[in-house]
Parts: structure tokens; C-alpha cells; sequence
């Protein structure tokens, strides 16, 4: 029966990423991932990392060298600082179906 908790939890976060949506991703010549990040301030972003790991959350602060990220995906406790040089790919939920 433990199984029931876990999965109405992933239901429900798989829900609340479904209705989410940030800002639509704007590519800019002298664009960097900090002027990508910083745009989408206060919205939930999966961010892919060099490593070929993913994390995703809320992007709260952008600084020279990290983005810090709270309410983090299937963690909601927890919070991350990631090196900016460390971050491949940025992934908005930008419009849904």
C-alpha cells in the first residue's frame, strides 16, 4: 500500500508541471545561459546539465556564477545552487496541449 502515496504524488506533481508555464524562451545574439536564466526568474525550468543529469525547479536568483533553485522537482524540500558553466540546456514549459 505504500505504492498509493508515492503514486498520487507523482500524479499530482505531474499535474501541477502540465498547468505551469514560463515565459517562451527568447534567443538573443549577445545571449549567455545567466541572461536565459534571469529571464525566467520565478518560473519552474528543467535545466540539463554537461554531466547529462537533470534537475528542474523554480529559478529564484541568478548571480555571476550560479543559479539557485528552489521548490526542485519530485524534492520540494529541498534547494540546489548549480554552476552556470555547468548547465547545458535550459527546457520552458511554454505553451500546453
Amino acid at each position: 500500500m505504500k505504492l498509493l502515496p508515492r503514486f498520487l504524488l507523482v500524479s499530482a506533481l505531474s499535474l501541477s508541471l502540465h498547468f505551469a508555464h514560463g515565459e517562451p524562451l527568447e534567443v538573443r545574439p549577445d545571449g549567455s545561459m545567466a541572461s536565459v536564466l534571469r529571464r525566467q526568474a520565478g518560473q519552474v525550468v528543467e535545466l540539463r546539465l554537461v554531466s547529462g543529469e537533470k534537475i528542474g525547479g523554480k529559478v529564484e536568483k541568478v548571480g555571476e556564477n550560479l543559479v539557485y533553485l528552489t521548490q526542485l522537482t519530485g524534492q520540494e524540500f529541498f534547494e540546489a545552487a548549480i554552476d552556470l558553466e555547468s548547465v547545458s540546456a535550459v527546457i520552458v514549459r511554454s505553451k500546453s496541449k
